[in-house]
């Protein structure tokens, strides 16, 4: 496991998101971010389904990727991520992306709960908050 990280998730990489030099296209990260990121709260906190049957909507806010080296077709790459300052209606994910332990990226994601309906910030349920803190305690 990568230092600092407690979750992680294995990508392979497709042929559709390969470009013409056979390069991974940098939306792919995007992507394979969002699987990771749903795959960890399908293991840690019920899945995104749970949040939904609260009425809320976990939204996008930010994102940041720094590309270090590239991916190519068939490459599989570890997704590691934490979710960190989980405060009020907003938390933050800290990423790295390696390939047989060579770095390939590093990334952030900003999110922010809304009610469904309204779209209002609408702070995080407790049963989140304390299952994403147990997630980065064990």
């Amino acid at each position: 496991m990568s230092e600092g990280f407690r979750s992680s998730y294995d990508v392979r990489v497709r042929f559709a998101e390969t470009d013409a030099q056979g390069i991974a296209h940098h939306a792919a990260f995007v992507v394979w971010l969002e699987v990771a990121r749903v795959a960890y709260w399908a293991e840690h906190a019920g899945g995104y389904r749970a949040i939904q049957e609260q009425g809320l909507e976990a939204l996008t806010t930010g994102l940041q990727i720094d590309y270090r080296a590239t991916a190519a077709f068939d490459d599989v790459l570890t997704v590691y991520l934490r979710c960190v300052d989980v405060k009020g209606a907003r938390f933050r994910y800290e990423y790295r992306v390696e390939r047989g332990g060579e770095l390939i990226a590093t990334a952030e994601t900003l999110h922010a709960t809304v009610d469904a309906r309204t779209h209002a910030p609408t702070r995080l349920p407790p049963w989140f908050v304390e299952a994403i803190a147990r997630a980065e305690q064990t």
